[in-house]
């Protein structure tokens, strides 16, 4: 293979931007040469693709070769991908189940090896990876590095285990990746000084100049439900080596709109020099996590993408090893169905499974997980809630909703709290995509709707649904029960018409599923339900319950 391409040639590490002819020969750059052309020109841009730099691929209910079939379109050559979600629930058969399906497209996904499965002894998961296995892993060449240490309370108060783990990762020459919402000062110094090398979970301007000064990297975030962009964007303004970016949880509809693209035009609208933002967006992930992706450099791999202009980034063509894989909006990777792996153990529920009968010492207050639009974190309430005859009722009036997580690898007992903010008038939405052990998290108005939407995703094995009477929906994720085999844009079509339903059942939050996803999620304060009960997550531990 041997083609010339003539550009704009956008050249990050030295700031400039001229007229070039780039030939690529056997998928490498082999040359650049700056052309003598004077006056305007209508030459695209040439510029190094995209990556985003921590992404669970599965929070897009895609397998990873629809993800990669999607994320072309928009200038997107690479993703360093944290496969822990597929691990909590299919252990090791789940890494290699990821890995060897992106293997079947070209596109670059650089996965890691998980760090904390299961998340916490507070919640039950489908597998254990232990020190052993991720030492194993990270000693293998396809495994770039160490995923999010989200258990942050082990690395600060030595663990013998998470600290293995960070060793391993250490002597592999492998980075770390950090997970510590919220933490700050002595104990943020001590996380980073333990060999953590960045973070994505900050949600405050001072939360990640703390950390910033001790040296750990900065990745912004963007995804469908963690909005941190418009919080910490300025940061890139001075610290542009330090900063990359990011969307961990991206829903197919929102990756169908745009990817890594959409942050690089709001940076340049918000003002940041555009060097400054295509080192965040193209250059950073490859220096920190040493890719073998190509940034437009003689010798280098042939990963780059044509764009018409340097402001709204509309992608003209997306290469990957001088294939070019996506043209004018259209991708070039053929989709196929992809075969399955589960973990799906547990049988249909009824609605007195659901039922919350409060003990006889219950004194009319009761803990209620407040959840907030564009943001993983939830508060604590205290709201008096009436029994009658000893049972516990949702109240959509003053929108306290039930919220219960099912056990999905063995029956158990239901674990049943209070939430607010979800707006349901009627019915209930249920998915098993539930970070980071994945149960079945449902929210909803009355025990019969709860069922239901439970029912159809275990019938399912696997899923995302939403009820309201004899209306029901489902949409079937048979792959671990988090993603779907089928083609990435009718999944994305298939989310949408979901996501609309609970919305037209009253929801005002942008995106309603992958709120409810987090509402399990334990290592992100203040307070969220597991299988095995309410949970404190500024204090990190069960929060106690009021059922009899």
């Amino acid at each position: 293979m041997h083609f010339e391409i003539t550009a704009q040639f956008v050249d990050i590490k030295n700031k400039t931007i001229y007229p070039a002819n780039i030939t690529v020969a056997d998928s490498k750059i082999l040359t650049v040469k700056k052309l003598d052309i004077s006056g305007p020109t209508a030459l695209p841009y040439i510029l190094p693709g995209f990556i985003d730099a921590h992404v669970h691929i599965e929070s897009s209910m895609l397998v990873p070769a629809e993800f990669a079939r999607l994320a072309v379109v928009h200038g997107t050559v690479g993703t360093v991908s944290d496969p822990h979600e597929i691990a909590n629930v299919c252990g090791l058969a789940g890494v290699e189940y990821m890995i060897a399906n992106g293997k079947t497209v070209p596109f670059k996904f650089n996965f890691g090896a998980p760090s904390c499965v299961p998340a916490t002894i507070f919640e039950t998961a489908g597998a254990v990876l232990d020190a052993r296995d991720v030492a194993a892993l990270l000693k293998r060449d396809d495994i770039k590095y160490l995923t999010e240490m989200m258990n942050f309370p082990g690395v600060l108060y030595g663990d013998k285990e998470v600290l293995a783990k960070i060793e391993s990762a250490k002597q592999a020459g492998k980075p770390i990746d950090g997970h510590a919402p919220g933490l700050r000062g002595e104990q943020a110094k001590q996380y980073i000084d333990a060999g953590i090398s960045n973070d994505h979970e900050c949600f405050t301007l001072d939360e990640a100049l703390d950390k910033l000064k001790h040296g750990m990297k900065i990745i912004i975030r963007e995804g469908s439900a963690a909005k941190n962009f418009e919080a910490l964007i300025e940061l890139l303004h001075d610290y542009p080596d330090m900063m990359m970016f990011c969307s961990d949880d991206k829903h197919p509809d929102s990756l169908v709109a745009g990817h890594i693209n959409q942050l690089c035009t709001r940076a340049v609208n918000r003002g940041v020099d555009i060097f400054k933002v295509l080192r965040a967006a193209c250059v950073n992930p490859v220096e920190h996590y040493k890719l073998d992706i190509g940034l437009l450099q003689e010798g280098d791999a042939a990963d780059f993408i044509l764009v018409s202009d340097l402001e709204n980034f509309e992608v003209v063509s997306t290469y990957i090893d001088g294939v070019m894989v996506a043209e004018n909006g259209k991708s070039n990777i053929k989709g196929s169905k992809a075969a399955t792996i589960n973990n799906f153990k547990v049988n249909e529920k009824t609605p007195a499974d659901f039922v919350y009968r409060v003990a006889a010492s219950f004194d009319g207050t009761i803990p209620v997980i407040e959840a907030i639009d564009g943001q993983l974190i939830t508060n604590k309430l205290i709201e008096k809630i009436s029994p009658e005859n000893g049972v516990l009722a949702a109240d959509p009036v003053n929108d306290v909703l039930k919220i219960c997580v099912v056990n999905r690898y063995f029956d158990a007992p239901v674990a049943k709290a209070f939430i607010k903010n979800f707006g349901l008038s009627a019915g209930a939405i249920a998915s098993s995509v539930a970070h980071d052990s994945h149960n079945i998290v449902v929210v909803g108005v009355d025990d019969e709707s709860i069922a239901k939407a439970v029912n159809l995703i275990i019938n399912q094995q696997g899923g995302v649904s939403c009820v309201s009477g004899d209306d029901e929906m489902v949409l079937a994720l048979p792959v671990a029960g988090l993603m779907s085999n089928e083609d990435g844009y009718d999944v994305a079509m298939a989310y949408t018409d979901i996501d609309a339903m609970a919305k037209k059942l009253g929801s005002k939050l942008s995106a309603p599923f992958m709120t409810l996803s987090f509402m399990a999620l334990l290592v992100i304060p203040a307070l969220k339900l597991s299988d095995k009960g309410l949970f404190d997550g500024s204090e990190f531990k069960l929060a106690g319950s009021v059922i009899e």
